[in-house]
C-alpha cells in the first residue's frame, strides 16, 4: 500500500511539474505585441459568458480553473503588463480590483479568496493583457509559488 501511494504521489508530482513547466514555457514565449485572446474576448470575437460586464471591464470564469471558484477580471483597455501601466491607468486598475471583490461576493466567496496578477516572464504572465485571477472556494495554501 505504501508503495502504491508513493507511486501515486510521484506520478502526481511529475504531472504537476510538467504543468508548471508548460506554464513557464508559455510565459517565456508570450509576446506583448500580438493580439491576445483577451482582446478577442473583449471585442466579442470569441463568445464568452460574462459574470460581470461594464464599460470598463469584464469578468468571466477561467476555462482551466485552479480552485472551485476561479474567475478573471480584465479591463477593456489593453494594458500589456501591470508594470507598464501609466498614471492614466490608475483609476481603471482600482476599478478592476474593486470589481474583483464585488464579483467575489456574488460568487459567495465570503470566507476569503486570493487575487493574483502575473507580470512578465518571471511572473509567469502568458497573456499580455492585464488581468486579475480571483481564486477561492477552498482553503488555499501558502506560499503560493
Amino acid at each position: 500500500k505504501i508503495i502504491r501511494e508513493g507511486a501515486f504521489a510521484c506520478r502526481y508530482l511529475c504531472l504537476l511539474l510538467d504543468k508548471m513547466a508548460s506554464e513557464v514555457q508559455r510565459a517565456q514565449l508570450a509576446s506583448e505585441t500580438e493580439d491576445t485572446i483577451f482582446g478577442k474576448i473583449v471585442r466579442g470575437d470569441i463568445p464568452t459568458q460574462f459574470i460581470y460586464e461594464d464599460d470598463k471591464c469584464v469578468a468571466f470564469h477561467d476555462i482551466n480553473p485552479q480552485a472551485p471558484v476561479h474567475f478573471l477580471v480584465i479591463p477593456r483597455k489593453p494594458i500589456p503588463q501591470l508594470s507598464k501601466a501609466t498614471e492614466d491607468d490608475k483609476a481603471l486598475l482600482g476599478h478592476i480590483l474593486f470589481v474583483a471583490q464585488q464579483v467575489a461576493k456574488e460568487q459567495k466567496l465570503d470566507k476569503g479568496f486570493r487575487i493574483v496578477i502575473n507580470d512578465g516572464p518571471q511572473g509567469c504572465q502568458s497573456v499580455y493583457h492585464v488581468h486579475i485571477h480571483v481564486l477561492g472556494g477552498r482553503q488555499l495554501g501558502w506560499p503560493p509559488g
